[in-house]
């Protein structure tokens, strides 16, 4: 299997157990071995008692995008921290994108970030996850990818 065939693979596994993004009406719009990007639309029951994007809605839509993109490897992971700036407020019905990349990977932990933007490319907010692999095959039948040091961009 190709990277990218192992990619989209580990995704659709997460996808069909993902009720948390399919839920708040995420759409998974690319994925690529240490990446992702991941759209939602802002809608009035994810603004604030100012009328933004509540912030928590943005860390979500960031924490998907992070999700899948750490887990291209056929290894299951998980975040092991996370920050979060909100550079400028999401507002209802904006349509947002996050994507995110892989900033180093080596061993069991990664590092990926993440960048909320608006339509016309204002960027909302930036993201930092650090993963953990497990160490454990995402996919049933099959061994995990080897851990390696990844790629520093």
């Amino acid at each position: 299997m190709s990277p990218q065939d192992l990619a989209e693979a580990c995704a659709n596994e997460m996808w069909t157990s993902d009720s948390a993004s399919q839920r708040l009406g995420m759409t998974l719009r690319h994925i690529a071995p240490g990446e992702a990007t991941l759209g939602m639309e802002l809608t009035s029951d994810m603004t604030n008692g100012h009328g933004n994007a509540h912030g928590g809605y943005l860390f979500t839509l960031a924490d998907s995008a992070f999700a899948f993109a750490c887990n291209t490897y056929n290894a299951v992971t998980v975040a092991q921290h996370c920050s979060v700036t909100y550079i400028t407020p999401g507002t209802l019905g904006d349509s947002l994108t996050a994507t995110a990349r892989e900033v180093s990977r080596k061993g069991r932990s990664g590092i990926y970030d993440v960048t909320v933007t608006r339509e016309d490319g204002t960027v909302i907010a930036e993201f930092r996850g650090h993963s953990r692999s497990l160490g454990t095959p995402m996919l049933s039948g099959t061994a995990r990818t080897s851990d390696h040091e990844g790629r520093n961009p």
